[in-house]
């Protein structure tokens, strides 16, 4: 019988009730046709009520069979033709939060710090089924994952608990398809640092929780916190390329421990690239050391040895106490209490000004300043920010150690960079004082408003500065920097060597080589410092590892590179006009 059998036409014959069971009808019930005619009656006028469920019941059915036949064609479509991306983009995504920290870019609008919506896994231990399973499966996702802590947390009495902290989607993926009961994933945010350890002194990072814990992450953190505040730097992401990777080089070729470097505009004080080596990456800051970690170009402070004669000899020039065309006997070293001051190449005979600087004679640096005096050798390099914690934006910044007793030996010693310790951003700025026009400068992390006026505070006269530019360049062209002359940059600059300090005294064979520089000198543009530490001579330098062996090299190295990049346009080294302007007024005998 079908399943509709029940339902037969009113033109079929109905059974025979002799065909029936007996106990079915009651005894007086007729038998004949009594029986026919009553039962004919009611079947017409059941037949359109059971006609209408019928075709009731067969819509029901059809409607099961199509949905039935969509599920398997759905089953079959994800089986069969969905691709490994289709899977991929099913995985559950954490629910969007806003960030909570602005963006940092260079002075071009360059990414160097943001902020990435991510997923962290967490767990809730009272919904965990099998928890040696769970950290078995897990650390076939994560290696590295800490199972006895993790056990731990789960026996804990509480009900949320952190596993693992900004998961990639690939790893999301992976957790998911794991199946395990009581994990959850959290929406988070993760600080990123695109340029990497390029950037990383200057930048900072951050604590898990989004708190800026080290740079300008942490100098301005509740502005980055506001929504949509980003911060624009003096930076140039490509000068800190050049920069590092020309530092990187030199500290290589003499097996350096390390070296910072500076770029700076000569006017207004902002700085276009700091670097520190060692460095380290930020998005990874746990594979770090306190070594790398170390700003040597802001926290470090170093006695900077010659570079320091700029300073000396801008003031006495500027002040009268000498002029350009003094001679000083050097013939022989200079005697206090029990110390010697002596030069490193003497030449035992009286030098001019000019020939104090260009030898980088300590006999003469010291004659000049005792024509100064202590006093106002204080007063002028407190003007120049050497004497008190240089502010840039950055809590990582070293205070100056400067002598406690200020007397005629300390004078001395200051005036060729010894007994004072600085960081490279004040040297850098203090030189840009000096060489910009007079004016003091400030230095800053920070893009300054090109319509915002600066305050000049003038400290030298524009006449001693053009005075200092000249010195700067002829070291450059018969000098201990030759190795820094770029054609058509009219590069000048100061060579540095000098002891490091270890306790008390000064450590044998280490020594901190510098080189500080500006171009073009006809009209100071940007000062660029390199210095390399306990660099170890070689066979190009034939063993020497001073400043101008070492630094000066490596700063036309990267004078060459940027220069262009700074829209200097090269000009003619013998234009009449640029010699004239260079010329020194008194005769000099180079090396």
């Amino acid at each position: 019988m079908s399943v509709f059998g029940f339902f037969k036409s009113s033109s079929e014959k109905p059974a025979s009730p002799s065909h029936r069971p007996q106990s079915a009808y009651p005894a007086t019930y007729p038998t004949n046709a009594g029986w026919n005619a009553p039962r004919s009656r009611m079947h017409e006028q059941a037949l359109p009520a059971l006609e209408k469920a019928r075709g009731r019941l067969v819509i029901v059915g059809g409607f099961f069979l199509l949905l039935y036949l969509y599920i398997v064609y759905g089953l079959f479509d994800t089986m069969i033709f969905n691709t490994e991306a289709d899977i991929k983009n099913a995985a559950p995504a954490p629910v969007a939060a806003a960030l909570s920290r602005g963006d940092i870019v260079d002075r071009n609008g360059e990414l160097l710090a943001t902020s990435l919506q991510m997923a962290s896994l967490a767990a809730d231990p009272a919904l965990v089924m099998n928890d040696a399973e769970l950290i078995k499966k897990l650390k076939t996702v994560f290696p590295d994952l800490n199972g006895a802590d993790l056990l731990k947390d789960i026996h804990s009495k509480k009900r949320f608990i952190w596993v693992k902290r900004n998961l990639s989607p690939k790893q999301q993926e992976a957790v998911n398809a794991l199946g395990l009961p009581g994990l959850s994933f959290e929406p988070e945010e993760k600080r990123v640092y695109p340029k990497g350890s390029l950037t990383a002194h200057i930048i900072g990072y951050n604590s898990v929780d989004h708190t800026g814990i080290a740079g300008l992450e942490k100098t301005f953190d509740a502005f980055l916190k506001k929504k949509n505040q980003s911060l624009t730097l003096a930076l140039d992401i490509r000068l800190q390329g050049i920069l590092r990777d020309a530092m990187a080089e030199g500290i290589k070729n003499f097996n350096a421990i390390g070296g910072a470097a500076i770029i700076m505009d000569i006017n207004n004080g902002e700085i276009l690239s700091m670097v520190s080596l060692p460095d380290f990456d930020p998005n990874d800051i746990n594979k770090s050391n306190d070594n790398q970690r170390f700003n040597r170009a802001s926290l470090g402070i170093y006695e900077m040895g010659s570079t320091f004669k700029t300073f000396t000899l801008a003031q006495a020039l500027d002040s009268g106490a000498i002029s350009i065309a003094n001679s000083f006997d050097c013939t022989h070293p200079i005697s206090i209490g029990r110390f010697k001051i002596n030069d490193f190449h003497p030449l035992r005979r009286w030098l001019n000004v000019p020939e104090i600087f260009l030898h980088s004679s300590n006999i003469g640096a010291v004659q000049i300043i005792e024509k100064v005096g202590i006093k106002a050798q204080r007063e002028f390099l407190g003007k120049l920010g050497l004497l008190t914690q240089t502010a840039i934006e950055i809590p990582e910044v070293g205070k100056p150690m400067i002598p406690q007793d200020w007397q005629e030996i300390s004078m001395m010693t200051v005036s060729y960079g010894h007994g004072i310790s600085v960081n490279a951003v004040q040297l850098a700025s203090a030189a840009a004082s000096v060489l910009n026009g007079g004016h003091v400068v400030t230095p800053t992390l920070l893009k300054r408003d090109p319509a915002v006026e600066l305050p000049k505070v003038q400290v030298i006269s524009e006449h001693a500065s053009n005075l200092m530019r000249q010195l700067y360049r002829i070291v450059v062209t018969a000098g201990t920097g030759k190795s820094a002359n770029v054609p058509g940059y009219v590069v000048g600059g100061k060579t540095g060597t000098a002891d490091k300090q270890a306790g008390k005294g000064y450590k044998k064979d280490a020594r901190l080589a510098s080189f500080l520089a500006a171009f073009p000198m006809n009209d100071p543009k940007y000062i660029v410092f390199i210095m390399i530490d306990e660099p170890k001579g070689n066979k190009e330098s034939y063993g020497f590892a001073t400043g101008g062996w070492v630094a000066a090299p490596t700063v036309g190295r990267v004078i060459a590179q940027i220069a262009p990049l700074l829209g200097i346009s090269p000009v003619d080294d013998n234009d009449y006009s640029i010699l004239e302007k260079l010329r020194l007024p008194v005769a000099v005998k180079g090396e």
